[in-house]
């Protein structure tokens, strides 16, 4: 019996491994390969940022899993994990319902030889008081488009009023990591572009964005020579920046910290801390951590059981040599993916699975149009600082490189011309 390879979560990890082993093991009858998501199509994680300021139109960046899974080899089943039968290698996947509430798809089971879980993670609000009620998160396509309405609506409220009166917005940002100093950056870009077209009720200036982060400086994951100039940079452009502020309490029409500060803020998003889906904690047995990540041992494999692989952010991977886990980042789970793509290979010969070793190459972050700041590191050339135009190019590269990995070059070529033609016909800016 052909062996069958059930991989849950196509965010860009998943969806790269899948696609890889759809090729190889696939293609050649080696291996049946499935894929499972509660979605139809998927849009890199990285952009909903961009998503949320209306500066990426995501119907038109978005990937079709059904059509991915006919041209590479593998199969697809919508659906959403929410259990797991180890004794029987089975997983139990929850009703899916339409948007009347009517019953699409059953709930029902799933048999696998190999298990690879990829589910990637959700914000962590540490259970603020409020956060959950008034706070936007920035986790999927569905709620980075739901914050993008939200701010339209605010502009086209203002535009069709009858007063010649000004308005003014806030926008509250929790975390300054790169979400959070991305996003605060690419609404600054939107309330250009929204004046530009004539929603100029509300001046550029008069879009007062508030970044707030409990730690003591912006982008704390990553090296000081790049949080400091990016720091300046949301500064120049408008951006109030709060460090060593966190926050105790959120309100419907403020943010509260720690110190008694009141921020007002009409729209209010959380993008500090991860944890992995809540499903997850303790699942049939397997050892998870305190934010549900899955314990994997270098292999990927968990650690207690061997066919079930785990990777990206819902897993806790070990660094060999210090104390701390693989980072949850976009570069991490890609080298996971890649070496999951030659590990179920060898597993299926019977070979010893090799163990992953992390490797950095760098951080690059973008300040929308306005500049990009980053480093990339290399075994020849060392820690280079990136800023401005260069910086940018590299960025921009990073998501053409996740389309080499699904499409080949080929027709990411062909998505990189019709994206270019595209800019004479297309505003700036999604409106609706």
């Amino acid at each position: 019996m052909t062996h069958r390879i059930v991989i849950v979560g196509g965010g860009a990890g998943g969806l790269e491994l899948a696609t890889r082993l759809g090729k190889t093991l696939g293609k050649r009858g080696k291996a049946s390969v499935l894929l499972v998501d509660a979605n139809l199509t998927h849009i890199w994680k990285p952009l909903l940022h961009e998503v949320a300021a209306g500066s990426l139109n995501s119907s038109e960046d978005e990937l079709n899993y059904v059509a991915q899974a006919k041209w590479n080899h593998f199969e697809f089943q919508l659906g959403r994990m929410s259990g797991l039968d180890r004794e029987q290698k089975k997983i139990q996947l929850a009703a899916t319902y339409d948007e009347n509430g009517v019953e699409l798809l059953p709930a029902r089971e799933l048999g696998y030889d190999s298990l690879v879980i990829a589910v990637g993670s959700t914000t962590n609000d540490f259970g603020t008081q409020g956060a959950a009620q008034h706070c936007l998160f920035l986790d999927t396509r569905k709620q980075a488009e739901r914050f993008h309405q939200k701010l339209l609506n605010h502009y086209l409220r203002a535009h069709a009023g009858q007063t010649d009166q000004l308005e003014q917005i806030s926008v509250a940002i929790v975390g300054a990591g790169a979400t959070g100093v991305e996003l605060a950056a690419e609404l600054h870009n939107a309330a250009h572009e929204l004046a530009a077209y004539g929603l100029d009720k509300i001046k550029p200036e008069n879009m007062h964005i508030t970044l707030i982060e409990a730690g003591p400086r912006v982008l704390p994951a990553l090296p000081e020579r790049i949080g400091g100039p990016v720091h300046k940079t949301l500064e120049k452009l408008g951006v109030t920046v709060l460090t060593n502020a966190s926050v105790s309490e959120v309100t419907a029409d403020s943010l509260i910290t720690a110190d008694g500060q009141v921020i007002p803020a009409s729209l209010k998003v959380w993008a500090a801390g991860i944890r992995a889906p809540g499903f997850l904690k303790d699942i049939d047995g397997l050892e998870t951590n305190r934010i549900n990540q899955l314990q994997v041992l270098p292999t990927l494999q968990t650690t207690r059981d061997e066919n079930i692989f785990a990777f990206g952010d819902c897993a806790a991977c070990p660094q060999p040599g210090t104390d701390r886990n693989v980072p949850p980042r976009a570069q991490a789970a890609h080298q996971q993916a890649s070496l999951l793509a030659k590990s179920l290979k060898l597993r299926l010969e019977g070979q010893k699975l090799p163990e992953y070793r992390y490797t950095d190459y760098g951080s690059l972050i973008s300040l929308s149009r306005f500049s990009a700041v980053g480093n990339l590191m290399g075994n020849l050339t060392g820690s280079v600082m990136l800023e401005g135009w260069l910086a940018r190019m590299f960025y921009v590269s990073l998501y053409r490189m996740h389309q080499m990995a699904l499409y080949g070059a080929f027709r990411t070529a062909m998505l990189m011309l019709g994206s270019r033609i595209g800019r004479g016909t297309d505003p700036r800016l999604k409106l609706h």
